[in-house]
């Protein structure tokens, strides 16, 4: 069977306070920020930092029905999803739909950094949220 999913790309955790993990991830452990973002659209604040060859991304809900803020709201802050590379999203998107999956959106749409991406349903990956990001 062919590889679907590449390398991890980045590891997705949901803060209560960006500004509050910043300080703890970049002082206390020693990661680097990279850039930080602003999505309105989406109702998130995000903070990019370097671990090494994968990148730590750091999610603050600014608005209150936004996933990240009722992700927090319902289950704390914490890990919220692991994000794989891809080649060809339409393809793997396809061979796991015939596998089953079921994803989040039926089509992929634009990510932060302007990449197609797609998140499959944590229902068919024993409730880890999984992103796809074709790179």
């Amino acid at each position: 069977m062919q590889s679907r999913l590449e390398t991890l790309d980045h590891i997705g955790i949901a803060v209560r306070n960006l500004e509050d993990a910043k300080k703890m991830f970049s002082d206390t452990l020693g990661l680097v920020l990279i850039r930080e973002q602003e999505l309105p659209e989406r109702g998130l604040k995000i903070a990019f930092l370097s671990a090494g060859s994968t990148t730590v991304e750091l999610l603050e809900g600014i608005e209150p029905d936004s996933s990240v803020a009722k992700f927090v709201e319902q289950r704390g802050p914490g890990i919220h999803h692991l994000c794989f590379e891809v080649d060809g999203i339409d393809r793997v998107m396809r061979e796991l739909t015939d596998s089953g999956v079921r994803f989040v959106d039926a089509t992929p749409r634009l990510g932060s950094e302007g990449k197609p991406i797609a998140f499959i349903h944590p229902k068919s990956t024993l409730g880890v949220l999984i992103e796809l990001i074709e790179k």
